[in-house]
């Protein structure tokens, strides 16, 4: 018996898929992407860039192409598997080995491998400023307040703030206030106890 060191990482939920996938890392190694292991399964790199990964589950196997979203997709073969959630990565689901046609899939690949040498990526959005209006008014009462919110990160003021203003009624808000004024005093993040 083998050592299981020598078993390939084959990202398989099921393990019913081994020789589809075992078919498909055929197909990927005709291009110049290089086999890595990250989140427990295969992903293929061109320059350290993370630019496909494959992988089994219950129903079926895929191809993901992590900035799928920059694909032309002329044969209507990708899906995103996350709708409003997953902005650039998209799926190619096949149920059987039969589904996969080489000369289409390194297709797709070839294509995304140009795009990665292009450097096409989705930047992070950049998060809209919230203005709390009762905060800013409990502030101009208490310039101590002011002085010690002042003091936080950017990051750490959106919190407090995003907390404050997600609350959808106004007494919603002034007892959130009146929760988060003696942790901004005291230089305590909202979710420094989490980090």
């Amino acid at each position: 018996m083998k050592p299981s060191s020598d078993k390939k990482h084959v990202w398989d939920k099921v393990n019913n898929w081994e020789e589809e996938l075992l078919f498909l890392k055929s197909i990927i190694d005709k291009t110049e992407l290089t086999e890595t292991i990250k989140w427990g399964g295969p992903i293929y790199v061109y320059n350290k860039k993370n630019v496909i990964g494959i992988g089994g589950f219950k129903n079926y196997f895929a191809i993901w192409f992590l900035n799928g979203v920059f694909l032309k997709d002329e044969k209507k073969r990708l899906i995103n598997a996350q709708e409003n959630k997953t902005k650039s990565m998209r799926q190619w689901r096949f149920t059987s080995k039969e589904e996969v046609n080489e000369k289409e899939v390194l297709e797709y690949i070839y294509e995304a491998i140009e795009n990665e040498k292009q450097g096409k990526i989705i930047q992070p959005s950049k998060k809209e400023t919230i203005i709390s209006e009762l905060l800013e008014e409990e502030m101009v009462l208490n310039p101590a307040l002011k002085q010690a919110f002042q003091k936080f990160t950017r990051y750490k003021q959106y919190e407090f703030l995003e907390y404050i203003e997600s609350a959808k009624q106004e007494k919603t808000k002034i007892s959130r206030i009146e929760k988060v004024i003696p942790m901004i005093l005291s230089n305590v993040g909202l979710n420094d106890k989490y980090r």
